[in-house]
């Protein structure tokens, strides 16, 4: 059915730009910087920009990301409101203070159209993590949901998308400072990956170490266990993200494949974008799936 209302999100949901367009969600961009040069998080449109993206980072250059500003916001959020109503799912606080920038856009646009509607929501969600809950309110809008309804599902369910990753390349984890210096030198030379996970406030944290990729693999379909929504009877979607290492996402796909025989359509394994990249580096496997509410730090 025809929605009357646009759903929007943002680059950081990690998900290829054919799948949201053809979806009908519109997106604002993020970009990231290396060597005072601006580039696109560009969702691959351009099959290049990608790997272009590994060999900076081969080079030993840096990118840096900032913010989304207002004004971006604003300029985007213009756009649509000429079309309709617009409900815009935020890329999660926990990451980025960018949402509030997008509140005060949406805030600013009241009063020049004041006979539309725009609600800016927190997602507390990262890369296709955020993608599966945008995922998951455009199905609602194409079952006829009002805008209200898909916003307080999402109030209601974000906690409950689960980010479960782990990490064979401790540098950029160093850099960004989830992890010390010196654990991630010991981790390079014992072969330890860190599980990690996304809290109840969608903060990064690591939270249990084991040695070798396999393990971490085997951990990670143990958590999943533990917290998806009826256990190893799991019948909704997972999802996977990988940082330039789909051998081992593809791994972690079979894995889940044989534990959960129920997931809900094919286990999708999506390129994690340049801007979480930015800051987890290559060597990153993450899955997404609904479960329990995502718990606090630490982990009991």
């Amino acid at each position: 059915m025809q929605e009357n209302y646009i759903l929007s999100c943002e680059s950081t949901v990690d998900l290829p730009y054919s799948y949201v367009r053809k979806r009908n969600i519109p997106v604002l961009f993020y970009s990231y910087t290396i060597d005072g040069q601006e580039y696109p998080d560009d969702m691959g449109r351009d099959p290049e920009a990608l790997p272009k993206f590994y060999r900076f980072l081969e080079e030993g250059k840096m990118p840096s990301t900032s913010q989304t500003n207002v004004f971006k916001y604003k300029e985007f959020f213009t756009e649509l409101l000429e079309k309709g109503d617009v409900l815009h799912i935020a890329f999660g606080s926990g990451m980025t203070p960018s949402v509030t920038n997008a509140l005060k856009a949406a805030d600013m646009l009241h009063e020049k159209y004041p006979n539309r509607k725009i609600i800016v929501v927190d997602s507390l969600c990262s890369s296709a993590g955020y993608g599966l809950l945008v995922d998951e309110a455009a199905d609602m809008r194409d079952r006829g949901c009002t805008m209200e309804e898909v916003e307080q599902w999402i109030l209601d369910n974000r906690k409950k998308v689960h980010h479960q990753f782990f990490s064979t390349d401790l540098k950029y984890y160093r850099r960004s400072g989830r992890v010390s210096g010196a654990a991630a030198t010991i981790g390079a030379i014992l072969n330890i990956c860190p599980i990690m996970r996304l809290d109840d406030t969608g903060h990064i944290i690591a939270y249990d170490k084991v040695r070798g990729k396999k393990k971490a693999i085997q951990r990670t379909i143990q958590v999943m266990e533990e917290h998806a929504e009826n256990g190893l009877q799991y019948s909704e979607k997972c999802w996977i993200c990988h940082s330039n290492c789909l051998a081992d996402a593809e791994e972690t796909k079979e894995a889940i494949s044989q534990h959960f025989p129920n997931v809900n359509e094919d286990i999708r394994i999506c390129d994690i974008g340049t801007i979480i990249a930015s800051h987890c580096g290559p060597g990153t496997v993450a899955i997404f799936f609904f479960g329990d509410e995502r718990a606090p730090y630490p982990v009991k």
